[in-house]
């Protein structure tokens, strides 16, 4: 697999209660991931702190592997920001999924942040033993 990185600065407008309209930077960061192979195929982990299952899209096309999210950062009930570097984090990251990996039976779980993929290897793919006849 390889990485596709992506970073872009995004402008959106966010309302805060009593004020105007004003522009806050949202930055794309990328997520960090860890990847394992084995002959079964690949796992891989992506953390994705503040991110809700409605908010996060995987897909794959074109042999690429996409992930989409943004957190969801609320603001306690009474308090005013008064501060925010980044208010709603985007994340996004891309791989290229090689071809001996099964893309249509890609699983993904989402627990406290971290989503794991499990890429399976093709069958044909798969290391297999060879039985040798004595002639």
């Amino acid at each position: 697999m390889n990485a596709t990185t992506q970073v872009a600065e995004r402008n959106q407008t966010a309302a805060t209660k009593g004020q105007e309209d004003r522009a806050t930077p949202t930055l794309t960061l990328l997520p960090a991931v860890d990847i394992v192979e084995n002959s079964n195929g690949v796992t891989l982990w992506a953390d994705l702190p503040g991110v809700t299952k409605d908010k996060l899209e995987v897909n794959v096309h074109d042999g690429n592997l996409h992930i989409e999210a943004e957190a969801v950062v609320p603001t306690p009930a009474g308090l005013r920001v008064q501060h925010a570097e980044i208010r709603q984090p985007h994340f996004a990251r891309a791989f290229s999924l090689s071809a001996d990996l099964d893309a249509s039976k890609i699983e993904a779980n989402l627990q406290d942040g971290v989503l794991k993929l499990t890429i399976p290897r093709r069958e044909e793919a798969r290391p297999r033993r060879i039985a040798v006849n004595v002639a």
